[in-house]
């Protein structure tokens, strides 16, 4: 059984991510208006990463800087906006959107993926 665990695995868990990212994404489209508000974000490629047990892309230098800076919880950071507003609201609807786009679709692919894996493992399963 931990075999048929072990081949989907790896997509149940993109695909959980990539459900955790979108619920983000998504809070900081809804709260675009809202004053204030810090625009939140996982990087994704990182958070994979930790969860295979490898190590991240480190900075060679103390002078580099993340685009994303960390808060600690759980590898959800609040994200550095290019263009600040009068507010404080850090939200900007073009990357958000841009972002939400682009996590739907590969979430929907990671989808795919994990069917395709069910159904190869039904048809070795039938026999035929």
């Amino acid at each position: 059984m931990n075999a048929l665990k072990d081949h989907i695995s790896f997509q149940a868990s993109t695909l959980a991510l990539r459900e955790k990212r979108n619920n983000l994404l998504a809070s900081n489209i809804a709260n675009a208006a809202t004053p204030n508000y810090k625009a939140r974000d996982i990087d994704f490629d990182r958070e994979m990463a930790r969860q295979n047990g490898d190590s991240p892309v480190r900075m060679s230098s103390v002078r580099h800087f993340d685009s994303i800076a960390g808060n600690g919880l759980s590898g959800v950071k609040y994200r550095q906006p290019l263009n600040p507003s009068l507010d404080g609201n850090t939200v900007e609807m073009a990357v958000e959107q841009m972002e939400f786009s682009e996590n739907s679709l590969r979430y929907m692919t990671t989808l795919t993926f994990l069917n395709n894996r069910i159904s190869g493992l039904m048809t070795a399963i039938r026999g035929e």
